[in-house]
């Protein structure tokens, strides 16, 4: 059974938050060693021939033992997490204020947690996990809004601020800075998937602009305007800046004047100080995050005039239950729909910026070295993604660690993931090629929703594998120690055996987190991976007067927390939170 270990609560608050704010800034840079063709290669050379053995000069000797700053829960969930105030569950909309920490449980299902390790220990990797960003362009025509009748989730009245939210975990993570369990300088940053939520051009240059740095504008069609479906004068939406008398203001929710100009209003993102790497997802790769265009129309659509507001509840409750039974692969369906209602389209202001990208305009994008930000250019991609048409590669994380970044996107449509023959073999070739070095591997889906059989159109003869498969190939490659990945917007940790899968709760949904990563040698033959989970810079109160930069993040979070038919499990539970996995090292 997991244990409760928790220190956070007696030290003083202050002492904590001066050392936090007292830590050095460390550099860390990983390099690429691979790429989705299969190569093992340093950055500067020509890619090996896929399956080629390791070069010798990638076996980095070991680390000399990490001088820890110091550990300390400052900034993190160790020391409090956003809670709702005093009042009763059901009254309707609910503030939130600081509320408790969240302890940290060992769990020691796959080795024993032996005594005075704490002391015997080195580090050796320190970084950070951000997953499901959803930059969403809510302005965008190819968006599901119209089925809320039938389903209250089908949009959420926070959508409009996930750019601010994202440039405030942005801010988190660089005040960060060391480990909260070691005290280890913090390397890098990986994203696993979905960091755009409609596979905008749009989307796609606001979140590298928010890793990178710069100046951003979560705004298109008509720049002088917000056009959607918050000021429609529908009923199903909240229209913050109206009086209307809509369902979510009937629960409870605010008049905020001047919401809607502030949403769309310029940001600007100091990116992050760290190097960065990225993982693509499903809402990285298809419409609405799982519908594979055919042809023309769904690009024609969201980059012109039109866009479909509401429908009938019936209909749209007709229309959930096809797609949730049959799934909308080719956006077909929402073709069909949105051709019987014609009549009923409202004119928006055409943007080219909203078409969709490809996955070579995806890699084009990360490889661009406006983007490189504090590197590395392609944040993991290079030139051999491109020529090969892949989107998977190894990094190096330390030395005697690599990071491998797969691509569980189906591109024959929908929204649950897969990996096919040619990348299940790459992997099972690069984790034989570095069977002397730990490997942890990063991906977009976990190993329950990596369920789809439906053929890639680019390659239809090639075999789709399951989430238990990539398990079993994992288990068989002892120097694996974790898979992590995001995907279902829940905390979620799970022993498999040999290594531990790790699945942290998205940034769009509350409670809003990010998750921090410490591997120790615990030099007693097993290992611990510390994870510790964060929240964005943003106050925990909000104030309905405050819409600048940090006030509109701080209302992302709250605004999060109350949106209608959302789920209440997503944090997970104790042991799914801030934890030590020890497992056996090999």
């Amino acid at each position: 059974m997991p244990r409760m270990r928790s220190a956070a609560r007696a030290l003083d608050r202050r002492t904590l938050l001066a050392a936090a704010g007292a830590a050095a800034v460390a550099a860390g840079v990983g390099t690429a060693v691979g790429t989705g063709g299969g190569a093992s290669a340093a950055p500067a050379p020509a890619p090996a021939t896929p399956g080629a053995a390791v070069p010798a000069a990638l076996r980095s000797a070991p680390a000399a033992p990490v001088r820890p700053a110091g550990p300390s829960p400052a900034g993190t969930t160790l020391l409090t997490a956003a809670a709702p105030r005093t009042g009763h569950p059901g009254s309707g909309y609910r503030r939130l204020g600081e509320g408790p920490g969240w302890d940290r449980v060992v769990r020691d299902r796959l080795a024993a947690a032996r005594s005075g390790r704490a002391t015997r220990r080195t580090t050796v990797a320190a970084f950070v996990q951000l997953t499901d960003l959803h930059l969403t362009d809510v302005q965008h025509p190819v968006r599901g809004e119209f089925l809320r009748p039938a389903d209250t989730a089908a949009w959420r009245p926070h959508e409009a601020l996930t750019v601010p939210g994202a440039v405030s975990l942005v801010e988190r993570v660089n005040a960060l800075r060391t480990g909260p369990a070691t005290g280890a300088p913090l390397s890098f940053v990986m994203t696993t998937g979905d960091n755009t939520d409609n596979n905008s051009h749009a989307e796609l240059g606001w979140f590298l602009t928010v890793m990178s740095g710069g100046r951003i504008t979560p705004n298109t069609g008509d720049p002088r305007r917000y056009e959607g479906v918050q000021d429609s004068g529908i009923k199903h939406f909240w229209h913050p800046d109206s009086a209307l008398r809509d369902t979510d203001k009937q629960r409870g929710f605010p008049h905020i004047e001047g919401f809607l100009a502030a949403a769309v209003r310029s940001v600007n993102s100091p990116g992050l100080r760290m190097p960065w790497y990225s993982t693509v997802g499903n809402h990285d790769s298809l419409s609405s995050g799982s519908m594979a265009a055919r042809g023309h129309f769904l690009a024609d659509f969201a980059a012109g005039g039109r866009k479909l507001y509401e429908i009938p509840a019936a209909e749209a409750r007709a229309q959930l239950a096809t797609d949730q039974k049959n799934g909308d692969f080719d956006g077909s369906h929402f073709a069909a729909l949105v051709r019987r209602h014609g009549k009923d389209l409202r004119p928006i202001t055409p943007d080219p910026a909203r078409a969709p990208f490809t996955p070579r305009e995806y890699l084009t994008a990360h490889l661009d070295p406006a983007h490189a930000g504090a590197g590395p250019v392609g944040h993991g991609y290079t030139r051999a993604n491109l020529d090969n048409d892949t989107l998977y590669y190894t990094f190096r994380i330390a030395p005697g660690v690599i990071g491998i970044s797969l691509d569980t996107t189906g591109r024959g449509g929908h929204f649950t993931g897969t990996v096919g023959t040619a990348q299940l073999n790459w992997l099972d070739r690069t984790l034989t090629a570095h069977t002397g070095e730990h490997a942890l591997v990063f991906s977009h889906h976990n190993s329950w929703t990596i369920t789809n059989t439906h053929p890639d159109p680019a390659r239809p003869g090639e075999r789709n594998h399951s989430g238990a498969e990539i398990v079993a190939l994992l288990g068989r490659h002892r120097n694996a120690i974790a898979w992590i990945n995001g995907h279902s917007h829940r905390n979620k940790i799970q022993p498999h055996g040999s290594f531990w899968e790790v699945t942290t709760a998205s940034h769009i949904d509350f409670p809003q987190l990010a998750r921090v990563f410490e591997l120790t040698d615990n030099k007693d033959g097993t290992l611990s991976l510390f994870t510790t989970l964060v929240e964005s810079a943003a106050p925990h109160r909000t104030d309905f007067t405050d819409l600048s930069q940090t006030g509109l993040a701080a209302l992302y979070r709250e605004l999060s927390f109350n949106a209608p038919g959302s789920r209440t499990d997503l944090s997970g539970a104790a042991a799914d939170r801030n934890t030590e996995l020890v497992l056996k090292k090999r």
